[in-house]
């Protein structure tokens, strides 16, 4: 069946291995016989900051309230024309899988800025006006899958579970988790390809088949499995109940069986 999948990805340079791999999916989904829609943030230009010029139409003019502005702004059909045409791609795809190079652990700034602009409220958050009742699990893209593809300079032992830099899925979280679950997304584990500073055309060439095989399974994968908010794990909404993974604290207690989600296999020189 024919599916709408968005590409938002993020690098400046043509010939970037992040570059290279939005080629890849491109290619793999047109030739599954879906639809592809693309943000190629610096090719787009994109506005990465959140400001007063977003909201040309003021519910406020004296104080600037970001979410009052914009729900305002987005409930009224007042939106400036970029993110009213991001919306609408986010809201016609089936799929969203953001590619880009981990800087400083986490998005580029161009993307985050994507996210602060074009994550509404009324959509991404206080969906149906109705508070923090639609989150994590439910919201607005709930049905919707998101994956990220990451191309990390290190090498993966620096992202092992003991490793110095902390292992990548708990450095993604709060994108994984925060900016995607929360607003409804089925989340997939995140594809890595690390130490990309330094690869040879062989090791450049695994990597885009270790990439399209994640793609063609793109809408058959089984998603991280993240503790929804509405399903019973958190009977005020705010915190787990107690006999949920008991003994745990931090990231991996919101996580269901956090030793069943599949990880990334390393892809790096030498390995």
């Amino acid at each position: 069946m024919q599916k709408k999948v968005l590409i938002v990805h993020a690098h400046p340079e043509p010939t970037s291995l992040t570059r290279q791999l939005v080629e890849v999916s491109l290619q793999t989904l047109r030739q599954q016989g879906h639809e592809v829609l693309q943000s190629d943030l610096y090719g787009m230009h994109w506005k990465a900051v959140f400001d007063e010029h977003d909201f040309p139409s003021r519910a406020d003019p004296d104080r600037l309230s970001f979410i009052a502005e914009s729900g305002h702004s987005y409930l009224g059909g007042q939106q400036v024309a970029d993110i009213a045409a991001e919306q609408q791609k986010l809201l016609a795809a089936d799929a969203v899988v953001f590619q880009f190079p981990l800087w400083w652990f986490g998005m580029p700034a161009i993307m985050k800025g994507w996210v602060d602009r074009v994550w509404a409220y009324g959509l991404a958050y206080g969906y149906q006006n109705a508070g923090n009742r639609y989150r994590y699990g439910d919201g607005a893209f709930k049905g919707k899958r998101a994956m990220l593809a990451v191309a990390v300079g290190g090498p993966a032992r620096d992202y092992s579970p003991r490793g110095i830099n902390g292992p990548l899925e708990q450095l993604l979280f709060p994108i994984t988790h925060g900016s995607l679950y929360f607003p409804g997304f089925d989340v997939l584990p995140t594809f890595a390809v690390y130490g990309t500073g330094r690869m040879a055309a062989d090791e450049v060439a695994a990597a885009r088949q270790a990439w399209r095989s994640r793609v063609e399974r793109l809408f058959e994968e089984a998603p991280i499995p993240f503790r929804p908010q509405n399903g019973g794990d958190y009977p005020d909404g705010h915190v787990l109940a107690a006999h949920v993974a008991a003994g745990q604290s931090g990231l991996v207690a919101h996580i269901a069986g956090p030793e069943t989600v599949p990880l990334p296999r390393p892809l790096e020189r030498g390995a």
